[in-house]
C-alpha cells in the first residue's frame, strides 16, 4: 500500500513539476506541434507502463510516431525502451540494426534492435535504450538515424525537451 501511495505522489509531483516547467518556459522552448503528456497506464496489478508519444518528420517529410516506454513489472528489471513506427508502405526497416543516436556536442550511441529476430510489421522498429538514455544531453536536441531496406537513411531530429521527458520516465 506504501509503494502505491508513494507512486501517486510522485506521479503528482511530476505533473506538478511538468506544468511549472511548460508555464516558465513559454517562449523559451520550441516544443513540438505533437507535445505529449507521459501517460501511465497499469496493465496488471503487478505491471505498469510509463510512456509519451511523439509525431515527427524525418529528413524526407515521412511522418513518423516516437514511442519511448518504460515497462516495470514486479520481480523484473525494467525495461527503456524506443519504438519508431512509420506509416505503412512508407518505410520497412532492415532488421537487425542498430538505431544511430547522434548529439550536437558530436557523441554517438547505438540503440540494440529488440527487433531482430521478429517485428510485428515491417514498418515498426523497436530499440534498447538502458545504457544510453542517461548519457544523452537534455538540453540539445538528437538525431536518430537508421537505414531502410531500400537502402535510404532515415533521419528525425528530436528534441531537448523530448529527451528530458524520456529521462523523467526513466527515473519512475
Amino acid at each position: 500500500m506504501k509503494d502505491r501511495i508513494r507512486r501517486i505522489l510522485s506521479l503528482i509531483l511530476l505533473a506538478v513539476t511538468i506544468a511549472i516547467l511548460m508555464c516558465v518556459g513559454v517562449g523559451t522552448f520550441n516544443l513540438p506541434s505533437a507535445a505529449a503528456a507521459i501517460q501511465v497506464l497499469e496493465e496488471s496489478p503487478d505491471r505498469i507502463l510509463y510512456q509519451s508519444r511523439h509525431k515527427f518528420q524525418d529528413n524526407r517529410g515521412n511522418a513518423w510516431q516516437v514511442v519511448f516506454f518504460k515497462r516495470v513489472e514486479a520481480d523484473e528489471s525494467p525495461s527503456l525502451n524506443l519504438r519508431l513506427v512509420a506509416f505503412p508502405g512508407t518505410a520497412d526497416f532492415a532488421h537487425p540494426q542498430p538505431l544511430k543516436i547522434k548529439t550536437k556536442t558530436g557523441k554517438q550511441f547505438e540503440a540494440e534492435d529488440l527487433f531482430a529476430e521478429a517485428a510485428p510489421t515491417a514498418n515498426v522498429g523497436q530499440y534498447n535504450l538502458e545504457n544510453i538514455l542517461d548519457r544523452l544531453p537534455s538540453f540539445a536536441s538528437i538525431d536518430l538515424v537508421t537505414t531502410m531496406k531500400d537502402d535510404r537513411t532515415v533521419a528525425l531530429k528530436i528534441p531537448s525537451e523530448v529527451i528530458l521527458e524520456w529521462q523523467t520516465i526513466a527515473g519512475y
